[in-house]
C-alpha cells in the first residue's frame, strides 16, 4: 500500500519535472503522451487500491517522515487512504487523464504546448496532495499549490492583458479564503494540540455542541471553502477563469480545484456536525449562490461563461446538501457533476475549435449536423445537468431536493427554482449553438469540422459516465436504501451516522414528478423561443429590466470595483504620492548630505604630512583648552 500511495502522488510530479526541464526539446506527441500517461497511471493505481478496499476498511496512514514538533504537537508528513480520499483520487485522476488526452488535440498548435502540460501535471500533483494529506497542514500545501497552478493556467495566454488580470483576480480572491482556512487550522492546533484528521476527529468531543469555539473554527474553515469553491461573496473569480484554455476550464470547474471546498467540509464532518449554526450558514450561502449564479447565467452569450455560472450554481447545490448535513449527497453531486460538467466544457471547446475560436453563441447555430459527435455528447451532458431521468445529474439533484424538502418546503421551492433556471439557460445554450440557421461568417462556415479523435474520445467516455454514473447511488425509495452504494461506501468516514431523508413515499414521488414535468415544460418552451421563433440573443446594451441585470451580472463586479478595488488603488496612489513628496526628498537629502560631506573631507585628505601634523596639533590644542576651561 505504501509504495502504491507514493506512486499515485509522484507520477504526476515526475511528469511535471520531465516536461518542465526537457519538454522544450521533446516532440509534442511525447510531451502530451507522457503527461497523460502519468495521470492515467495514477488512476489505475487508485483503482487497484479501491478494488482491495471495502466499506469497512479502516483508514491507512502512510507516514513519509516526522516533520516537526511544536508545543508537544508532532506533525508528520504523511498520507491518509480511506474511502473518501480514494474516491476523490479516482475522480481527479480519471477525469484529469481524459482532459490531458483532450488537450493533446486542442493545444496542438500552441507554442507553449510543453509548458501547458507541465502546469497540468503540477495541478494534478497539488490536488492529489490536497486530498491524500493526513493532516490539515498538508491539505493546505496542496490547497496553495492548486491556487498557484490556477494562476499559471488561467493566465496561460499572458500576452492578453485581460487574461493576466483574470489570473490575478483568481489568485487574490483565493488568498482571502485561504486566510480563513489558516485561522481555522491555528485554532484547531490551539484547542486540540493536534491537526491530523484522525486525532482531531477523536478529540472533537471536547467541543461544546454549537459552542463559540467550534462555531469559530468551522466558520473559518468554511471561509476557505467559500474562496476555493466560489461561493458568495467570493465567486466572481470563477467566471473570469474562462480566460484560460478550455481544458483548464474543464479541469478547474469539473474535477479538481472547485471541489476542494466540498472535500474540506466533508473531511471535517466531525467538526461541522457539532456546529448546527455553521451548517445553517452553509445552507443559506449555498442557496443564495445557486440562485444568483443561475440568474446571471440566463442572459450570458459566451458559451463558456454560461457554463462557468452553471458551475457556480451547481457548487451552490452541493453546499445546500452539506448545510443540510447530507455529506454523502453533496459528494454524490460532486461525482456526477464532474462527469457532465467536464463533458460540457470539453464539448464547448470542441465547438470553439470548430468555429475557429468563436465563443459567442449569437454567431453559431446549426452545428448539430456538422459536428455530430460533439452535438450528441453535448446533448447528453445538457440533459444530465437539467435533471432528465435516468441520467446521473437527475439522480444526484433529486437526492438534494428530497433532503432539503425534509428540512423546509420553502427552501425546497427556492432550490427547485434554481434548478428551473439551470434548465432554461442550458437549453438556451443548446438551441442557440446547435439548432437553427448558421449565423457565423462564410469563412467560419467553410472551416467547420469535427474535432480529432484525441478530443472526441474523452467526450464519448464522459457521455457514457454521465448516463450511468447516477446508478452508483440509487434513490432511497428503491430497495429501501439497499442500492445506495456510495452512502454505504462513505459510512466509515463519518464520525456521526447520517440519517437518510425520511419523507412519505407518495410525497417523494410527487416531488420527483414535479421536477420531471418542470424540465419537460422548460424544454419545449425554450425550444419554441429559440428554434421555432428563431429568436437570437440580443447585444447586452439592448437588454432591459431583469434581462439587463442578468446580462450585466447583477453589477457585482462593478460594485466590487467601486467599493474595494478603487479604494485600494486610491490608497496605493496616496501612499505613492507620500513616498514621492515626503520620503524621497528625505532620502535624497541624506544621500546628498553624505556625498557633500565626503567631497569636503576629500579636500582635507590631500596626502601632505605637514597638513596632517598641523590639524593634529590644532585638535590637541583645542582639547587642552576645553579641558582647562571645564576645570
Amino acid at each position: 500500500m505504501e509504495n502504491l500511495v507514493y506512486a499515485i502522488i509522484l507520477l504526476p510530479l515526475a511528469g511535471f519535472l520531465i516536461n518542465g526541464l526537457f519538454g522544450k526539446n521533446l516532440p509534442k506527441t511525447l510531451v502530451g503522451g507522457l503527461a497523460t500517461l502519468v495521470v492515467f497511471g495514477s488512476f489505475l493505481i487508485a483503482v487497484s487500491i479501491f478494488i482491495g478496499m471495502s466499506k469497512d476498511s479502516a483508514p491507512v496512514i502512510v507516514k513519509a517522515f516526522e516533520w516537526f514538533t511544536v508545543n508537544g504537537m508532532q506533525v508528520n508528513f504523511g498520507f491518509q487512504v480511506d474511502q473518501l480520499s480514494i474516491m476523490m483520487v479516482m475522480i481527479i485522476t480519471g477525469i484529469g487523464s481524459l482532459i490531458h488526452l483532450y488537450s493533446i488535440g486542442y493545444m496542438s498548435h500552441d507554442k507553449g504546448f510543453y509548458k501547458f502540460f507541465t502546469y497540468l501535471n503540477l495541478f494534478i500533483f497539488s490536488m492529489l496532495l490536497l486530498v491524500l494529506g493526513s493532516n490539515y497542514l498538508i491539505l493546505f500545501i496542496g490547497w496553495e499549490g492548486v491556487g498557484l497552478c490556477s494562476y499559471l493556467l488561467i493566465g496561460f495566454w499572458y500576452d492578453n492583458v485581460e487574461y493576466g488580470k483574470a489570473a490575478r483576480k483568481a489568485f487574490i480572491m483565493n488568498r482571502i479564503g485561504d486566510l480563513g482556512l489558516l485561522l481555522g487550522i491555528f485554532a484547531l492546533a490551539h484547542h486540540l494540540n493536534a491537526i491530523d484528521f484522525l486525532s482531531v476527529a477523536e478529540n472533537s468531543t471536547v467541543f461544546e455542541l454549537d459552542g463559540n469555539a467550534i462555531i469559530f473554527i468551522t466558520m473559518c474553515l468554511f471561509v476557505g471553502a467559500v474562496g476555493k469553491s466560489a461561493q458568495l461573496p467570493l465567486f466572481t473569480w470563477l467566471p473570469d477563469a474562462m480566460a484560460g484554455p478550455t481544458p483548464v476550464s474543464a479541469l478547474i470547474h469539473a474535477a479538481t480545484m472547485v471541489t476542494a471546498g466540498i472535500y474540506l467540509v466533508v473531511r471535517s464532518n466531525f467538526l461541522f456536525t457539532l456546529a448546527p449554526t455553521t451548517l445553517n450558514v452553509i445552507l443559506l450561502i449555498g442557496l443564495a449562490t445557486s440562485l444568483v449564479a443561475a440568474f446571471i447565467g440566463l442572459r450570458q452569450n459566451d458559451i463558456k461563461k454560461v457554463l462557468a455560472y452553471s458551475t457556480v450554481s451547481q457548487l451552490g447545490f452541493m453546499f445546500i446538501a452539506l448545510g443540510a448535513g447530507a455529506y454523502t449527497t453533496g459528494m454524490f453531486h460532486v461525482m456526477t457533476h464532474a462527469f457532465f460538467k467536464a463533458l460540457l466544457f470539453l464539448g464547448a471547446g470542441s465547438v470553439i475549435h470548430a468555429m475557429s475560436g468563436e465563443q459567442d453563441m449569437r454567431f453559431m447555430g446549426g452545428l448539430r449536423k456538422k459536428i455530430p459527435v460533439t452535438y450528441w455528447t453535448f446533448l447528453i451532458g445538457t440533459l444530465a445537468i437539467c435533471g432528465v431521468p435516468p441520467l446521473s445529474g437527475m439522480i444526484s439533484k433529486d437526492e438534494i431536493l428530497v433532503t432539503i424538502y425534509e428540512k423546509s418546503p420553502i427552501l425546497w421551492a427556492l432550490t427547485l427554482f434554481s434548478a428551473a433556471m439551470t434548465a432554461i439557460y442550458m437549453f438556451r445554450l443548446l438551441f442557440l449553438t446547435f439548432f437553427g440557421d448558421f449565423r457565423g461568417t462564410e469563412e467560419q462556415k467553410k472551416h467547420i469540422h469535427e474535432s480529432p479523435a484525441s478530443m472526441t474520445i474523452p467526450l464519448i467516455v464522459l457521455a457514457i459516465l454521465s448516463v450511468v454514473g447516477g446508478f452508483i447511488n440509487l434513490p432511497h425509495f428503491i430497495g429501501h436504501g439497499e442500492y445506495q452504494n456510495l452512502a454505504h461506501w462513505l459510512s466509515k468516514v463519518y464520525k456521526y451516522p447520517q440519517a437518510a431523508a425520511e419523507i412519505p413515499f407518495n410525497i417523494e414521488m410527487i416531488l420527483l414528478a414535479l421536477t420531471i414535468i418542470m424540465v419537460v415544460v422548460i424544454f419545449f418552451v425554450v425550444k419554441n423561443i429559440y428554434v421555432n421563433k428563431k429568436k437570437v440573443a440580443l447585444p447586452e446594451e439592448e437588454y432591459t429590466g431583469w434581462e439587463r441585470l442578468s446580462a450585466k451580472k447583477l453589477f457585482i463586479d462593478e460594485i466590487y470595483q467601486a467599493c474595494v478595488v478603487k479604494p485600494v488603488e486610491g490608497l496605493g496612489k496616496a501612499a505613492s504620492m507620500f513616498d514621492r513628496s515626503v520620503l524621497d526628498p528625505i532620502v535624497t537629502f541624506i544621500g546628498l548630505g553624505a556625498a557633500d560631506s565626503g567631497r569636503a573631507a576629500k579636500r582635507l585628505q590631500n596626502g601632505k604630512v605637514e597638513n596632517y601634523v598641523l590639524i593634529m596639533s590644532l585638535a590637541i590644542g583645542i582639547i587642552l583648552i576645553i579641558n582647562f576651561l571645564l576645570k
